[in-house]
């Protein structure tokens, strides 16, 4: 990089520009470098091309345009039907120079595998570049584009984006500054769906050394399962489930489609807890690039080179109870029948009532369904990575939000801005209900010296989970550490299989 933040990449060279955000003004940022080609028209529903080289200095002073995708959910970024399709793009920000070795971290937003884009102010690297490290933040194909079944076609597409990504980082990491034999891939809810699959997946053994994941969804679906929301898409579009028909559609009519099918799905079956889903697609397990489930294939040892910090916040679900998805529970019956279908016990709805005295309904519900999609997947898989050979640290997130009078908790998604230091952008202020205070940037400054430490040794600075005990790092404004993991609920789901469906 030279002093007009000008690098030399395989495909041509790109122009950044200083970040804004730096403090010591030593962090340069480079913005929508594309690393495949639009994935559409002759590779629409395909795996990701090689972008196209170009001559002369390219400027990657803005970022790329994200990926199709609707504004149901929050997180969501802007998308319309005039956005460009040229959305396989990375960001990069760097305050090291060519021929430096620091460590990388490739982000994976989240967004449920149907919203997100790398360009959210909360994924600024600048902090993260400023400690040490070299991030990369990347988009990928979402919804329908990225995940849907089409015949003929690879499924995960997605996940391909990503490895592309990975790749892309390989070939050129070194030209920021970066250490290419020391990259560390971190992502949160669907990311860190996304970091599980990558570690499953025998396509990108070599292209990273560590994984960071908060917040693990366990929701995969099987050949069978991804078939029948793409017929059910395809019969809301008006097309037959064939590609060139599929194809032939403008991808906001498959986001309509994809819309009416949410709609038209059912609340949560009879008897019980009535919801609307927000998302129906996840990875497909069962191909060539996911030939088995994430926590099957960690707990054979699949992964056990990769290093793991992985972990979840105290009350994940209370992001979605609280802004915006539709719950209605007639009794605690109801929620009975819930907890029965998600494969717990006749006591199972007691045992929680017992752990969170005075609670109502709605936060049995969101206590119950956070530990089913995030809480026991996350923590299940450090154990059978760590059982397996792996080295895994897990962490749980105690610290929690004033906002909205306390109750979102330590919802989904709290720990970003934490991590990644911005507590100063409009979603930390939120979560934060206004400025953060002293303590809130100490929390954040220990959990970015974590990520640091663990990109560049594997040791986040706590002890790591064994095959005899879950040892716990617990964030908090006083952090602690118990030497075994002690949460109440965890013998309530130590039967109920987590497979995908």
């Amino acid at each position: 990089m030279d002093a007009e933040y000008t690098v030399t990449t395989a495909a041509g060279r790109v122009r950044g520009t200083a970040s804004p955000r730096s403090e010591s003004g030593g962090v340069a940022v480079y913005r929508g470098v594309p690393y495949a080609a639009a994935p559409f028209r002759e590779d629409r529903f395909a795996a990701p091309a090689p972008a196209a080289p170009w001559d002369g200095v390219r400027d990657c002073t803005s970022f790329g345009p994200p990926p199709p995708q609707g504004n149901q959910l929050l997180g969501a970024a802007p998308w319309t039907p005039g956005t460009s399709l040229d959305c396989l793009s990375l960001n990069v920000w760097t305050a090291a120079r060519e021929g430096d070795r620091a460590p990388v971290l490739v982000w994976i937003h989240g967004g449920a595998y149907i919203v997100g884009a790398a360009s959210e102010i909360t994924y600024d690297g600048t902090r993260l570049a400023e400690s040490g490290l070299v991030v990369v933040g990347i988009n990928y194909r979402l919804g329908f584009e990225g995940f849907g079944h089409v015949p003929g076609r690879p499924d995960n597409r997605g996940l391909l984006d990503q490895a592309a990504a990975l790749r892309w980082v390989r070939e050129n990491v070194s030209a920021f500054g970066g250490d290419p034999d020391n990259v560390t891939v971190a992502g949160e809810s669907a990311g860190a769906g996304s970091v599980a699959c990558l570690m499953a997946s025998p396509r990108v053994r070599g292209l990273f050394r560590r994984a960071i994941a908060h917040s693990v969804p366990g929701d995969m679906l099987t050949p069978d399962t991804a078939r029948l929301v793409s017929e059910r898409i395809a019969a809301a579009a008006g097309v037959p489930l064939e590609a060139e028909a599929l194809a032939a559609l403008a991808p906001e009519k498959l986001l309509e489609a994809t819309d009416a099918v949410l709609d038209s799905a059912p609340s949560g079956g009879s008897g019980g807890v009535r919801t609307k889903p927000f998302t129906c697609f996840a990875p497909v397990v069962g191909g060539p690039d996911l030939p088995e489930a994430p926590l099957e294939a960690v707990a054979r040892g699949a992964a056990s080179g990769v290093d793991l910090l992985v972990g979840h916040n105290a009350h994940e679900y209370r992001l979605f109870t609280e802004l915006g998805q539709s719950v209605e529970i007639d009794d605690e019956s109801a929620l009975a029948v819930t907890a029965s279908r998600l494969g717990l016990g006749e006591d199972a709805v007691a045992a929680y009532r017992s752990v969170h005295p005075g609670a109502t309904l709605r936060e049995l519900f969101a206590a119950i369904q956070g530990d089913a999609l995030f809480c026991e997947y996350t923590v299940r898989f450090a154990e059978a990575h760590a059982a397996a050979g792996g080295r895994a640290h897990f962490f749980r997130l105690a610290a929690e939000s004033p906002a909205m009078e306390g109750r979102l908790g330590a919802c989904h998604a709290f720990d970003l801005p934490f991590a990644f230091g911005n507590l100063d952008t409009d979603f930390g202020r939120f979560l934060l209900d206004g400025e953060p205070s002293e303590a809130h940037r100490a929390l954040s400054g220990r959990m970015v010296a974590a990520w640091r430490d663990f990109a560049a040794t594997g040791d986040p600075g706590w002890p790591a989970v064994t095959a005899g005990a879950t040892a716990v790092k617990v964030w908090d404004a006083d952090d602690l550490l118990h030497a075994s993991d002690s949460s109440p609920v965890r013998a309530l789901w130590a039967g109920v299989a987590l497979a995908p469906r």
